[in-house]
């Protein structure tokens, strides 16, 4: 766990210093395409739900939590905020996320829960983590 959450705390630690980047950030390739601010936003989205896995894990096993990612990013209305709030949002997010996981019980690493929209797909928090900075980064590869 120790791999993920050095991982996590370098991006959280590149993410804010995009604010003093030049960027664009309302920019939209398409109407179908999402900008980098409803990209961050998506990637808010997924630290909620994430932190609810984590911390449910603890003391709860084989439940499902899945989200609708784009009808959460139209319904937060991202393209809207202010993206200095929106990475303060996500950097708090995921602070709290390394809190959860840096102390997290070693004999719950194993505990699962069900990320799956369709068929149960039940997945360890250790490999849930794992997968969460891989999603994280394959979304700010564009970014970063």
């Amino acid at each position: 766990m120790n791999e993920v959450t050095n991982k996590l705390t370098g991006i959280i630690d590149k993410v804010r210093e995009l604010k003093y980047h030049d960027i664009d950030w309302a920019y939209k390739a398409s109407p179908a395409k999402w900008s980098k601010k409803e990209v961050i936003g998506h990637l808010i989205d997924s630290a909620q739900i994430n932190l609810q896995r984590f911390v449910r894990c603890t003391y709860e096993e084989n439940f499902r939590l899945t989200y609708n990612q784009v009808e959460w990013v139209v319904a937060a209305r991202y393209q809207d905020g202010n993206i200095n709030e929106l990475i303060e949002l996500w950097t708090l997010l995921n602070r709290q996320i390394v809190r959860v996981l840096e102390n997290y019980p070693a004999d719950r690493l194993g505990a699962r829960c069900d990320n799956s929209k369709q068929e149960p797909n039940l997945q360890t928090v250790e490999w849930l983590a794992a997968d969460y900075v891989d999603h994280m980064l394959h979304h700010l590869k564009d970014i970063l």
